[in-house]
């Protein structure tokens, strides 16, 4: 039977402390052993922001990520180790000993299990500092202090790759998109115009502050402080089109004064939002990170749909369901028949 806390703020057991201490050495050895094998090939690739523990051992439910210096450690609540006096602490300095930096340059946040909605924009702190990460030829700012997410999510920098590669001269759309990554990417493609869609006016704000941190500003990299639906609906309605979309929607949303939203039940419609609004011969990249998420994409007229989640998921990133990927071409439309030859019709 497991011990049990020590009752009213008591001093904790012998076994207590044995347990925290032996999960403590085999979080630091982890990190010690995959930092070892990441760092060099991470160099190469130039990503200073990569995922270096993803609950790899079963009694220690955590991820640890790595942004230039400092590393980023989520822990995800249960019983077992909340229970467990200075358990949180001794992860903490785990992680420093484990990657040979001060505990000053380890950030701490817990997690839920099952995210609800809010928490990407949940404020844990005023700092407003922030520190630059490379990933290929892009720069991020990152928060580690102020949010539960940092403002980059890099399970999605081969993605990101891809979507640099095919925007040359095309419109490009990102809807729901946070600190607008990807629109760093289409614009570093040189995409011909970016037009990003998100509720909060300071993720807007910061996509700005990325695209100056590239060099990358202008006026024809515009932002959208809009509900996503009530966008295509508008756009849809004045006939804009584009040949480039991302979207990557929360699982859940329910923001006052906007209809709920919930990835399961809704996504089916809002693809076929975004496919009306693609030209001819353009492509959809549709994502979703919620866990239990199934896709319900076939049969769409006209459309290709292929599933590229496993081609999409860094080597890092030991969960396969970290997120899912497809890509939806739509058919380009059918040349118009050539006009008769009145003269070879006659034989002339």
């Amino acid at each position: 039977m497991p011990d049990q806390p020590p009752p009213f703020g008591g001093p904790p057991s012998q076994q207590q402390l044995a347990v925290v201490a032996r999960q403590a050495d085999m979080l630091a050895n982890r990190l010690r052993k995959t930092f070892g094998n990441l760092r060099k090939g991470m160099a190469r690739q130039q990503a200073s922001c990569f995922r270096l523990y993803d609950c790899d051992i079963p009694e220690i439910r955590a991820v640890v990520d790595w942004y230039d210096g400092h590393a980023v450690l989520g822990v995800f609540q249960r019983t077992q180790t909340d229970n467990l006096p200075g358990w949180h602490a001794a992860m903490e300095q785990a992680v420093a000993d484990g990657l040979g930096i001060a505990l000053d340059c380890v950030h701490s946040r817990q997690r839920r299990t099952r995210p609800q909605e809010g928490e990407r924009y949940e404020r844990l702190a005023t700092t407003g500092q922030r520190r630059v990460v490379q990933e290929g030829q892009l720069r991020f700012l990152v928060n580690l202090e102020d949010y539960l997410d940092t403002g980059l999510f890099s399970d999605h920098r081969i993605t990101r790759c891809w979507i640099m590669e095919q925007a040359a001269g095309k419109d490009f759309l990102n809807l729901f998109c946070y600190t607008g990554a990807f629109t760093v990417a289409a614009a570093k493609g040189q995409a011909a115009s970016t037009t990003s869609v998100d509720t909060s006016a300071t993720y807007l704000a910061w996509l700005q502050d990325n695209l100056h941190e590239n060099k990358l500003h202008g006026p024809h990299h515009m932002t959208v402080r809009q509900d996503v639906r009530a966008f295509l609906r508008d756009a849809e309605g004045l006939g804009q089109r584009w040949d480039l979309i991302f979207c990557d929607p929360p699982s859940f949303s329910t923001r006052p004064g906007q209809d709920d939203f919930e990835v399961q039940r809704d996504h089916r419609a809002l693809v076929r939002q975004c496919l009306t609004l693609l030209r001819d011969g353009g492509v959809l990249w549709f994502s979703c990170n919620h866990q239990r998420f199934v896709a319900n994409l076939g049969g769409f007229l006209g459309v290709t749909v292929q599933d590229w989640t496993a081609k999409s998921i860094p080597v890092d990133y030991r969960n396969p369901q970290v997120h899912q990927l497809w890509r939806l071409t739509k058919e380009a439309a059918a040349p118009e028949p050539a006009a008769p030859d009145d003269n070879a019709a006659a034989g002339w």
